[in-house]
């Protein structure tokens, strides 16, 4: 349930977060591969003094989709970041002997301030697998309304990284209602078209070789937006990432069978911004319900390390024990008799979030976090290892192999009176499930 604790801004967004604590445990950020990043030569710097000062990293955030959505309603789960400096500015600032410069995100153009295709692929064991792989796949993005830019943001970004083009021209991109219609599309909303834009290029970073199908909800109803994942599936998708999240309630269930139940289809589930507590749909037994990390880069052997998300009580990825949805069968936590919130995790620290090519005046980048990033992440690694079995569930091929994942094991996201609902430790835990993608095995059939 979305119950912002923080002080107000004006304007469509309303929650500001600071993302200093977070920060402040995170040893290294990672390194920024833009096609036009500032190619100033690097200082030779020592990594505790890249350490000191990622520790200064401090970024104010909000909801792009505004607060709590009432019974029946589902919310985004993108967090913008308006201001501060993110630990990537940081880490590029102390390189190159210079002062960090702080978010700006109005600009017409400008450096990254977040992790681009490169960082993500190679924190993720992904490289080799995103250059090669996804041809002939389609992932799908379910949001609700409609982002008249999506088409213009994508190719935006794809560009900027080099990415190979698409379009609607050549096939690879399309956007339709939840009827399917490509012309009757739903009424334009700026918050949810930073979602849209977030989504698409997230897809993009990752499996830049699939084809993407955008489904818009005529509104952000539970209804809306299962019609539109049931559209998304009609029309051939086998990945579909949501990212959005309302309180659960005692319909869920008829949710699972009218919406997500969907065999040889991976389905995937944002858990939420708000800290502990559960979230549907990312609680239906049909989807693989993605929680969120912060993300740096490390002097260890995979190169990176990550913690659970939380930057206060109220801020951080989502996780927790389902009131109402029963427990799959590959789920076998003994703490929750229910369905178990979170499966699997990638990167979702708005600190230490990825570049994005939607600004909020239609202009201009920014950097995102959110669980509404690692769950398009997520779907898109499906899409990398190939088209699930026709009657399977992918929800569970990660529990089929555990040792392809990184077990994330420090950190918590709020009190519970379950410790590993709400808190890190080796192997399965709520916030960040088994734990984020490393290649690809542990999410193939």
């Amino acid at each position: 349930m979305r119950t912002p604790n923080s002080p107000h801004i004006s304007g469509r967004w309303r929650r500001i977060g600071s993302a200093a604590a977070a920060t402040g445990a995170l040893l290294i950020a990672g390194l920024g591969t833009a096609a036009h990043a500032d190619a100033a030569t690097p200082h030779k710097v020592s990594s505790k003094a890249i350490a000191a000062a990622v520790a200064k990293a401090h970024v104010q955030y909000s909801s792009v989709c505004g607060t709590t959505p009432k019974k029946g309603y589902a919310a985004c789960n993108a967090l913008r970041v308006t201001g501060g400096t993110t630990a990537f500015q940081e880490e590029q600032a102390v390189k190159k002997g210079v002062r960090p410069a702080t978010v700006s995100p109005k600009a017409s153009s400008a450096d990254p301030t977040g992790y681009g295709p490169a960082d993500l692929q190679d924190a993720y064991g992904l490289t080799a697998a995103s250059a090669n792989n996804g041809s002939g796949q389609t992932v799908a993005i379910v949001d609700a309304y409609d982002d008249p830019n999506a088409a213009a943001d994508l190719a935006t970004y794809r560009s900027y990284y080099g990415l190979p083009a698409c379009t609607v021209a050549n096939g690879c991109f399309k956007k339709v209602s939840q009827t399917g219609s490509t012309t009757s599309l739903p009424t334009a909303n700026s918050g949810w078209a930073g979602e849209i834009s977030l989504d698409l290029d997230m897809v993009s970073a990752i499996a830049p070789n699939a084809h993407i199908l955008l489904v818009e909800a005529k509104s952000a109803t539970d209804a809306n937006l299962g019609t539109a994942v049931n559209e998304a599936v009609k029309l051939g998708a086998k990945f579909v990432s949501n990212s959005y999240g309302g309180s659960e309630s005692s319909s869920d269930t008829s949710y699972d069978s009218s919406y997500y139940n969907h065999p040889g289809v991976a389905i995937t589930a944002s858990a939420g911004d708000e800290g502990y507590g559960a979230e549907y749909p990312a609680a239906s037994k049909y989807v693989t319900a993605v929680g969120g990390t912060a993300l740096s880069t490390s002097s260890n052997a995979r190169g990176w390390t990550e913690t659970v998300w939380k930057t206060s009580s109220t801020e951080g990825t989502g996780s927790g024990c389902s009131a109402y949805d029963a427990k799959p069968s590959w789920q076998t936590d003994t703490g929750c008799t229910k369905r178990m919130i979170a499966d699997v995790s990638a990167v979702a620290d708005p600190a230490t979030g990825v570049y994005d090519s939607y600004g909020a005046d239609g202009t201009g980048w920014n950097t995102y976090g959110g669980t509404s990033a690692s769950a398009p992440i997520i779907a898109s690694v499906y899409a990398l290892a190939g088209t699930p079995g026709s009657s399977d569930y992918p929800s569970q091929y990660p529990y089929l192999d555990t040792s392809a994942l990184n077990d994330v094991t420090s950190g918590n996201n709020g009190t519970c009176s379950t410790s590993y609902f709400c808190t890190a430790r080796t192997g399965y835990d709520g916030p960040t499930g088994l734990g984020t993608p490393q290649g690809l095995a542990a999410f193939g059939g």
